[in-house]
This record gives structure tokens, C-alpha cells and sequence, in this order.
């Protein structure tokens, strides 16, 4: 009798979770598809008028002020700040804070005017953003527990990764990986699995929204110099991640010092960077998401400085206010740098490019695993030795530093690095300084 009550219990909470997990997903694919449309519809007409971007330092002040009015509240005398972005849906997995059900319909008009106006950003930023939000108005109305908010907040950014990309696989671990270095919460495996696919469904299937296709057409032969080759670019790689990450962030530390954080401010002086950034360059290529270059890069060579500009444009943009996502910029440098670098390493273009765009992206998001799952989606399985050496390389390399400060370490990258469990990111990083 006590072993059938058991079972029930196990049956009743898998049929729980199933359904949130499905539910979230049928309504964050749903706005998914939405985001990626609209960014295209507004990327392309920016594209067709260059003049947009004088307008993005007062953008800057429209996106500031809806940040500082409509984007904060007070919940147990704590301040909840949706200007945080993926912090606070990082903290709100561990408990500390709350995400705010209307963090995602902001995120996305954020999102919107960045883009349409030239600011340097992604996607995926804004799509887990609303995956935590429509959690978050699951938790509400179901009533959750305190286990479940976070297996549930941790479904809403599944199927807001796997939505954004065409990655369910990588969408469900991507979720359950985010959050915290060296720990994976396996309990939340069913609903982020769930929320994934039927969140990459809706998007592709129900929507009949496509994504970016990026073909390996060979691959390096095996041999001793092409793993050492493999090791040695993947360190540059990492070095290179932790480079951007750094500069976003002190660019954000010092706006917010300079203007007393004031969105506003710091978003229109950001604003007017990049406009003269971009006249400097004398080419819109690094403005926006940075789509065409980044599939330039698989099929011939692009300026060998290409990656630099885009770590800039994108530390200015998100690092003075503006929102979206990194992890195309991400892509975006660590592909064109792998173009810059296949004729040293003697390494087939397209290849090099993949190993840089997945590899980076490992360094800076923190999630090894799902960035090995996002090559083998992306790429079909070819070369999976490479990416997975790549990983983590650039994993190890990266050290404790990353794009969300937030993230709470539970396991050391190694003993080599002198860090206490249970610190965050942006913990360390103060401590060594």
C-alpha cells in the first residue's frame, strides 16, 4: 500500500511537471517567434536606412526610463531590478530574488529599440528573459512551491534558449546549467526537456520561423599537431572571452559610478559612442546583430579586425544600458577570429569559424556541457572530438569570470584557482581586485 502511494506521488509529479514544463514552452515559443521576426523585420529596415543610428542615443533615453519606471519594485524590502537582466533571473533560481512577471514584455521592447536603432546585441538575452517571466506568472497563478519555482524558472530559460536558437537539446541543459558553475540540478531534467522542445516546436513548426544555418564542410585530420593546434586556439579563445566579459563589465561599473545609475544618462552617452564608433568604422557590419558577417565568416575571409570591433561595439551597448542578448556577439567574435586565424593554423575556414563561435560562447556563458551540445546541434555531430577538447579548454581558461555575475560557483574550474563554494562571479572578481 505505502509502495502504490508512492507511486502515485512519483506519476502525479511527472504529469505536474510535464504539463508546467509544456505550458511554459507552448507560450515562450510562441513569443519567440515573435522576437525573432520583429528583429529581423526592424534589422532589415535599419539596414536600409543608415541614418537610424543618430537616433540610438535617444533611444537610449526612452529605454532608460522605462527600465527606471516600469522596471523595478521593492518585495521584501529588496529591490528588484529588471535593468539586472539574466542576474535576476540567476538569482531569483537561487532564491534570493523574484523575477518580475513583466520583465519579459519590457525586455522586449528594449530589445526592439536597440536593434532597430543599431545598438550591438542578440537575442537569446531577451528570450530567457520572457521564458522567466512567463515561469514566473506560471509559479503565481499554479501557486508553486519553493522547489518547484525554481525547476519552473529554470524550464522558462530551456525553452527561451532552444526557441531561440533551434537547440532543444542544448535548450534543456542550457537551463539547468546557467545558474551555477560545476552543479546541474538533474530534478529539473523532465519540464526543461519539455518546455525545450515544445518551446522549439511552436517556433519552427507551429510559427514556421527558420534559423541560421551554419555548414562544416571538412574537417582537420588526426593527428598529434592538430589536437595541440585545437588546445592552443581554444586558449586564445577563452582569453578572448574573458576579455569581452571584462570590458562589458567595467564599462557598466563605471556608467552606473559616473551617472549614479541613472538608465537614462548612461544610456544616451552609450548611445552616442556608438554612433561615433560606427562613423570610425565607416560601415554598419558591427551595429545590430551582425548576421551577415557572422555567415560571411563560414564561406570566405572577413577583415582579420572584424572581432575586435564587435567586442566593442557589444561592451559599449550592453555595458552602458542597452539590452538584448550576447550570445550572437558571442558567435560573432569568436567566428570571425577563427577566420583570422585558419590560414596560421592551417585549419579548414568553416571549421575554424565553428570552433570559435562555440568555444567562446563556452567561456563566457560558463556552461560547458550545453555549449558542446549546441556544436553538435548546430553542426550536425561533425567534428565532436574538436568541440568537446574546445570546450573545455576555453571553459578551464576563462577561469571564474563570465557574462552574469550572478552565477554562484558550487565546484572551483580547479584547484589552481583559489575559490570558495557557494561565492558568485561577480564575488570573485571584486576579491581580485
Amino acid at each position: 500500500m505505502e509502495e502504490m502511494k508512492k507511486y502515485k506521488h512519483v506519476i502525479k509529479v511527472l504529469m505536474e511537471w510535464i504539463f508546467l514544463g509544456g505550458l511554459i514552452g507552448a507560450v515562450v515559443g510562441s513569443a519567440t517567434a515573435f522576437l525573432l521576426e520583429t528583429n529581423d523585420y526592424l534589422g532589415k529596415i535599419r539596414e536600409g536606412n543608415g541614418w537610424l543610428i543618430g537616433l540610438l542615443p535617444l533611444g537610449g533615453i526612452a529605454l532608460g526610463y522605462m527600465y527606471m519606471k516600469f522596471g523595478t519594485t521593492m518585495i521584501n524590502n529588496t529591490l528588484h531590478d529588471a535593468a539586472e537582466v539574466n542576474n535576476l533571473v540567476i538569482d531569483a533560481v537561487h532564491g534570493k530574488k523574484q523575477v518580475l512577471r513583466r520583465m519579459g514584455p519590457i525586455v522586449y521592447l528594449g530589445t526592439f529599440i536597440t536593434v532597430f536603432l543599431g545598438g550591438s546585441t542578440g537575442r537569446e538575452g531577451a528570450a530567457i528573459q520572457m521564458g522567466a517571466s512567463v515561469a514566473q506568472t506560471v509559479i503565481q497563478w499554479f501557486k508553486l512551491k519553493k522547489d518547484d519555482t525554481k525547476i519552473m524558472l529554470m524550464s522558462g530559460i530551456s525553452a527561451g534558449f532552444g526557441a531561440a536558437f533551434g537547440t532543444p537539446v542544448t535548450g534543456a541543459v542550457f537551463g539547468m546549467e546557467m545558474a551555477a558553475l560545476g552543479k546541474l540540478k538533474f530534478e529539473a531534467t523532465v519540464p526543461c526537456l519539455v518546455a525545450s522542445f515544445v518551446g522549439h516546436y511552436v517556433t519552427e513548426e507551429v510559427w514556421d520561423v527558420k534559423h541560421e544555418q551554419f555548414i562544416i564542410q571538412s574537417l582537420p585530420d588526426h593527428s598529434m599537431l592538430t589536437f595541440s593546434k585545437i588546445v592552443l586556439v581554444s586558449v586564445i579563445f577563452g582569453l578572448l572571452s574573458v576579455s569581452y566579459c571584462q570590458l562589458r563589465h567595467w564599462i557598466q561599473k563605471k556608467s552606473e559610478s559616473l551617472f549614479n545609475k541613472n538608465h537614462m544618462k548612461r544610456a544616451f552617452v552609450g548611445g552616442l559612442i556608438i554612433v561615433a564608433l560606427t562613423l570610425l568604422a565607416g560601415s554598419q557590419d558591427y551595429n545590430g546583430r551582425g548576421l551577415p558577417m557572422l555567415e560571411q565568416s563560414f564561406k570566405e575571409d572577413v577583415p582579420p579586425y572584424a572581432f575586435l570591433a564587435k567586442l566593442v561595439f557589444t561592451a559599449v551597448t550592453i555595458g552602458a544600458g542597452f539590452v538584448g542578448g550576447e550570445a550572437i556577439p558571442l558567435f560573432f567574435m569568436g567566428a570571425t577570429l577563427g577566420n583570422a586565424l585558419h590560414a596560421i593554423m592551417d585549419f579548414p575556414l568553416a571549421f575554424l569559424a565553428g570552433l570559435g563561435l562555440i568555444a567562446v560562447f563556452c567561456g563566457g556563458a560558463n556552461t560547458p556541457l550545453a555549449a558542446f551540445l549546441l556544436s553538435m546541434e548546430l553542426f550536425n555531430g561533425k567534428g565532436m572530438e574538436y568541440f568537446f577538447i574546445a570546450c573545455i579548454v576555453s571553459y578551464i581558461v576563462s577561469g571564474h569570470h563570465g557574462l552574469w555575475p550572478a552565477q554562484m560557483v558550487y565546484e572551483p574550474k580547479s584547484r589552481l584557482y583559489n575559490v570558495t563554494n557557494g561565492d558568485t562571479i561577480g564575488i570573485i572578481e571584486k576579491r581580485k581586485k
